[in-house]
C-alpha cells in the first residue's frame, strides 16, 4: 500500500508540474517514403517513460529543460535513438523518418529433416512464458486510454433517423481516460480512474480490460496465445529474420494458424534472443465476423523485464447494414516495478529436441526444492523448466491466496474530480495529440451539451417527477412506482399474458407487485445484506371458459454476497400446464392454435396453498424444501376457434396422450406433497470485484438430487396422490479450447412407490413439436411429443450438444471468419414402458451472428418418427429472466 500511495503522490506531482511546463518535444514520425506511422513509440530512455504518436503520426511530450536520449520505434522499421535538448520555455520540433527494418537471415542449408529456426525460438519462448508472467511481483502504471469510433454506413432507411438522434456517419466519437492501475500476483488488479472525458452519456471508461491480459497467458479472451503450451497444436511458425534493437537481438516470427478463423491469431510476434521475451507483436483475429487487430510495442522497464509501452486495437465490420470502425489506444507509462525475489535468476534454456544436453547438467538438481532450483544458474531443458515453473506457481498460489477458491480480484474506483477536469488539464496530461476529426467531435458534443443544459429547468424537473406517475399502457408494458422508504408498487409485463388456448379461449392476465426493500452494509463496509418483502398477485380470465383465476405469493428474501435465503407462502386457484417446466410458451401455443389448429398446451386447474424455503448456503450448495396442498381438477376444451378451418384438422382433447395413463390418471383429486432438493457445484471458484465475492458458476458442474413424497393418508376415499419419487441430475459445459464445446444435461430417477400417481406428478420431459428451438443448447428435446413418454416408473434422459470450430461447411475459412459454428446433438430417453426414443441433429449456429437453424430427426426403437427444421437464437446468447 505504501508503494501505491507513493505512486499516486508522484503522479499528482507530475500532473501539476506538467501544467507548468511550456516546453518539451513534438513532431511527426514518418517512414522514408513520407508515410505517417500511427501509434509509433517515442520513448525517453533517461526517464524510462514514453508516449505514442497519434493516428497522424504526431507526438507531443512535455518535459523539463534538459538533455534526453529519445528512442523512436515502430513495428517493421529500424529504431532510432536521438539526443534532444529541451530549452526553457521552448518546444523542440523534432521530426523523424524511420527506415524499413532489414532482417538478417540465418544461413540454413536446406537438408532433409532441417527444421525452421522459428521452432526452437518458440519452444524456448513458450517454456519461458510463465516465467515472464510471474517475474514481476507487483507493478503500477499510469494508463491513458483513447477509444475512437465512427459509423461509416447504415441502412438507407435509418440514416435520417440516426442523424435526428445526433449520430452522424463518418464522424468521430471519442472517449478518453487516465487511470492508475496496480497489478499484484497472482491476479489482483486495482484501478483508480483519475480522469474521464467522453462523448455521450458513458462516463465509465476503463482501460483495465484492454491491458490486464497478457500474451504470456494461455488465452487472451478465449483466443489461443502463440505462447500457450498448446500453441504448436494450433499454429505454424516461420522464421523471417533477426535484427538488433536496443542492444538485443530480436527474431521476427510469422504466426500462421493451422486452421484460420476465430479463436486463433495470425500475424507476427517478435522474440528477444536469450531472454525469450516478447519485443513486440502485430496479430489479427476475428470475432463473429468482426476483424480485430492487436499491436503491442514493449520496452525495458527493469533489468530483463520488458513490458508493453503502447497497445493499439482496431475493431471493425458489418452487421445488418451497419458498418463501423473502432480504434483503441492504450499508452502505459510511469511503471513502478517490484520484482519477484524468487525469479531473479534467468537460466539458459536448452531445447533438448535439437540441442545436446551437457552431461554435467543431467540430474544435477535432483533432490533440491523448487526454490533452490529457481535460485540456481544451472542451464535447464525446456521440459524441466516448464515443470519447475508449474510447481512454483502452485506453491505461490498456496501462499498468496487468502482464500483458495478465489481466482481473481478486481477493484475499481473513480476520483471525485474525474469527470470535472478542465480542457487545460487534458492538454497537459494527454500523451498523444488528438486528430482533427477527434477535435471536431469534441466541439460538436460540447456544443450539444451546452444546448441540453440550457433546456434544463425546474419545470423539466417537475415533468420528470410527473413521469413516475401512471401512464397509458403501463399495465401492459410494466412499470414501477416508488412510494419512498424502499417501498414500491408496479405492474409486471402483462402483454405476454394476452393469448389464446382451447381451454380458456381468448385469455387475459394481470400481474402486479408490492415490494419493500432495504440494504444494510456489513462490518467490512463492502458487502451488504439485501432484504426484501414481496406481495405478488396475479389474475387471469378466459372468455370461453368464463372463469376467473387468481393467486398471490408472499415472499421474504435475504441476500448476501454468495448466500441467500428465500421463504414464502403462495395460495390461490390457478391454471397450470401438466409439465411444471412449461415446455411450450403461451404465445407459441396461441400462434399454432390460431394459424394451424394445433393445441399443444395441456392444462389443469388447482386450488392450492404452498409453503417454500430455499437456502443458498454458498454459490456451490443450495437446498430447497416445499410443502404443497392442492385440490386438482380436470379441464376440457371450451373453444374451437381458429383461423385455420379446414375439416381435416381438429383440435385434440385437453387430456394428453401417454403410454402409461388411464382415465383415473386425470380424475379430480387431492395432493399433499413434500419436496426436498439439493444442488451442488463441486470445485466452484470465485472472483472478487470491489470486495464483493462473485461465483464463476459456468466453470463447475451442477449436481442435483430431488426427493418427493405424496401423502395418500390425507383422505380415506383413495383420491389422494401417494408416491415416492427420487431423481438425480448432472449438467455441465466443458470447453475444449479451440476444438469445441460440449454441453450435456443428464437425469435419472425412479418412483420408489407408486400407489396413486396422477398425471400432474408424472416425471415429464421437455418435448417440442413446434419449429422453434428452446433457449440453451442442452435444454429440451427437439422433436419429442410433450407428454407421450411421461412416466411413473424408472427413467433415464440425456441431452448432449457439441459445438465444433471446424466441421463440414466450416472447413471453408470464409464461414469460420463469419462466426458461423456447426453443432451436432444427440438426445436419448428411456422409461420402463416406453420404446427407446432418440434424436440426432445438426445445426448452424451464429447465423447473421444471432440466429440458429437446426435439422434433425427423432426415432423410436430405430424406426423413423419425424423430422424437420428448428429455428432459435444463437447459443452464445444467454437470456435470463429476473423479477
Amino acid at each position: 500500500m505504501a508503494q501505491l500511495k507513493f505512486g499516486f503522490l508522484a503522479l499528482l506531482f507530475l500532473v501539476f508540474s506538467l501544467e507548468g511546463f511550456s516546453q518539451g518535444i513534438r513532431g511527426v514520425v514518418q517512414s522514408k517514403d513520407g508515410e505517417v506511422l500511427s501509434y509509433a513509440s517515442v520513448y525517453v530512455r533517461n526517464l524510462g517513460d514514453g508516449v505514442p504518436t497519434n493516428e497522424n503520426g504526431l507526438y507531443e511530450y512535455a518535459l523539463a529543460p534538459g538533455i534526453y536520449d529519445v528512442l523512436f520505434q515502430y513495428l517493421g522499421y529500424k529504431s532510432v535513438i536521438e539526443t534532444i535538448v529541451v530549452e526553457e520555455g521552448r518546444w523542440t520540433e523534432f521530426n523523424v523518418q524511420l527506415e524499413p527494418q532489414t532482417y538478417t537471415l540465418e544461413t540454413v542449408e536446406v537438408e532433409a529433416g532441417q527444421e525452421d529456426p522459428a521452432l526452437t525460438i518458440m519452444r524456448k519462448a513458450i517454456a519461458k512464458a510463465k516465467y515472464h508472467r510471474l517475474q514481476v511481483q507487483q507493478y503500477s502504471m499510469t494508463v491513458y486510454l483513447k477509444g475512437t469510433g465512427q459509423l461509416t454506413d447504415a441502412p438507407f432507411f435509418l440514416k435520417k433517423k440516426l442523424e435526428e438522434d445526433g449520430l452522424k456517419l463518418n464522424e468521430a466519437y471519442t472517449s478518453e481516460s487516465v487511470s492508475r492501475i496496480t497489478f499484484t500476483q497472482p491476479d489482483k488488479v486495482e484501478e483508480k480512474v483519475i480522469s474521464i472525458r467522453t462523448n455521450g452519456d458513458n462516463q465509465t471508461t476503463s482501460p483495465a480490460p484492454y491491458i490486464e491480459t497478457s500474451f504470456y497467458q494461455e488465452k487472451i479472451n478465449d483466443i489461443i496465445s502463440p505462447l500457450s503450451r498448446a500453441a504448436f497444436q494450433y499454429y505454424r511458425f516461420r522464421y523471417e529474420g533477426s535484427f538488433f534493437d536496443q542492444d538485443v537481438l530480436v527474431s521476427k516470427i510469422k504466426v500462421t494458424p493451422r486452421s484460420r478463423g476465430e479463436q486463433v491469431f495470425e500475424g507476427y510476434i517478435y522474440i528477444i534472443e536469450d531472454l525469450w521475451a516478447i519485443h513486440s507483436l502485430n496479430l489479427q483475429t476475428s470475432l463473429l465476423g468482426f476483424k480485430i487487430t492487436a499491436k503491442q510495442q514493449y520496452a525495458p522497464v527493469a533489468e530483463n523485464v520488458w513490458m508493453p509501452l503502447t497497445h493499439t486495437y482496431t475493431f471493425g465490420g458489418k452487421f445488418f447494414g451497419f458498418e463501423g470502425a473502432f480504434n483503441y489506444l492504450a499508452s502505459t507509462r510511469e511503471y513502478d516495478i517490484t520484482l519477484n525475489p524468487d525469479l531473479v535468476e534467468v537460466p539458459d534454456i536448452i531445447d533438448e529436441k535439437i540441442e545436446e544436453v551437457p552431461e554435467d547438467v543431467k540430474g544435477k538438481e535432483k533432490g533440491k526444492s523448487v526454490f533452490e532450483k529457481l535460485a540456481s544458474e544451472e542451464p535447464k531443458t525446456r521440459k524441466e523448466y516448464r515443470k519447475l515453473m508449474n510447481e512454483y506457481e502452485k506453491e505461490m498460489l498456496k501462499e498468496e491466496r487468502v482464500e483458495q477458491d478465489v481466482v481473481s480480484e478486481r477493484y475499481y474506483s473513480v476520483d471525485s474530480l474525474a469527470k470535472k477536469r478542465a480542457l487545460s488539464y487534458w492538454d497537459s496530461i494527454r500523451p498523444v495529440p488528438l486528430t482533427e476529426k477527434e477535435v471536431e467531435g469534441y466541439r460538436r458534443d460540447d456544443s450539444l451539451a451546452v444546448v441540453e443544459t440550457a433546456k434544463m429547468s425546474d419545470v423539466d424537473s417537475i415533468a420528470r417527477k410527473a413521469r413516475t406517475k401512471y401512464r397509458a399502457l403501463d399495465f401492459l408494458n410494466g412499470a414501477r412506482y416508488n412510494l419512498g422508504g424502499g417501498k414500491s408498487i408496479g405492474f409486471r409485463q402483462n402483454w405476454t399474458k394476452i393469448s389464446f388456448n382451447t381451454v380458456e379461449g381468448w385469455k387475459v392476465g394481470l400481474a402486479l407487485y408490492y415490494r419493500k426493500f432495504s440494504r444494510e452494509k456489513l462490518a467490512d463496509s463492502v458487502n451488504t445484506i439485501r432484504k426484501s418483502f414481496n406481495i405478488e398477485p396475479e389474475i387471469r380470465y378466459g372468455f370461453s371458459s368464463n372463469r376467473f383465476y387468481g393467486k398471490v405469493n408472499f415472499r421474504w428474501s435475504t441476500t448476501e454476497a454468495i448466500s441467500g435465503l428465500t421463504r414464502g407462502l403462495e395460495a390461490g386457484r390457478f391454471i397450470y400446464q401438466f409439465n411444471g417446466g412449461e415446455p411450450i410458451n403461451e404465445q407459441v401455443n396461441a400462434l399454432y392454435s390460431l394459424l394451424v389448429r394445433q393445441n399443444f398446451m395441456k392444462l389443469y386447474e388447482q386450488s392450492f396453498v404452498r409453503a417454500y424455503w430455499a437456502h443458498e448456503v454458498n454459490s456451490g450448495f443450495t437446498y430447497r424444501v416445499n410443502l404443497t396442498y392442492a385440490d386438482r381438477s380436470q379441464l376440457f376444451n371450451n373453444s374451437n376457434y381458429s383461423f385455420y378451418n379446414k375439416p381435416e384438422r381438429v383440435y385434440t382433447p385437453n387430456r394428453p396422450e401417454n403410454v402409461e395413463t388411464n382415465a383415473d390418471s386425470f380424475q379430480d383429486h387431492e395432493a399433499l406433497i413434500l419436496q426436498g432438493s439439493l444442488e451442488w457445484r463441486p470445485g466452484i471458484t470465485y472472483s472478487i470485484r470491489n470486495g464483493i465475492k462473485y461465483p464463476n458458476s459456468s466453470r463447475a458442474p451442477l449436481l442435483s438430487l430431488l426427493y418427493e413424497r405424496a401423502f395418500g393418508e390425507i383422505n380415506s376415499n383413495q383420491t389422494a396422490a401417494s408416491y415416492d419419487h427420487v431423481r438425480l441430475g448432472l449438467k455441465h459445459s466443458i470447453d475444449f479450447g479451440v476444438s469445441g464445446d460440449l454441453d450435456f444435461n443428464l437425469s435419472a430417477g425412479t418412483f420408489l412407490s407408486s400407489d396413486q400417481v396422477y398425471f400432474q406428478d408424472f416425471q415429464h420431459f421437455g418435448g417440442n413439436r413446434t419449429i422453434f428451438s428452446n433457449f440453451g443448447p442442452a435444454s429440451n428435446y427437439r422433436f419429442m411429443d410433450y407428454y407421450k413418454y411421461s412416466t411413473q416408473t424408472s427413467y433415464f434422459s440425456s441431452i448432449i450438444h457439441y459445438q465444433f470450430r471446424k466441421f463440414l461447411f466450416t472447413q471453408l475459412p470464409m464461414l469460420r471468419f463469419s462466426g458461423v459454428r456447426e453443432n451436432i446433438f444427440f438426445n436419448y430417453l428411456k422409461t420402463e414402458n416406453s420404446p427407446h426414443y432418440w434424436e440426432v441433429g445438426y445445426s448452424l449456429d451464429n447465423l447473421f451472428r444471432i440466429f440458429r437453424v437446426e435439422f434433425g430427426a427423432g426415432f423410436e426403437n430405430g424406426d423413423y418418427l419425424r423430422s424437420g427444421p428448428r429455428f432459435g437464437i444463437a447459443t452464445f446468447i444467454q437470456i435470463s429472466v429476473e423479477d
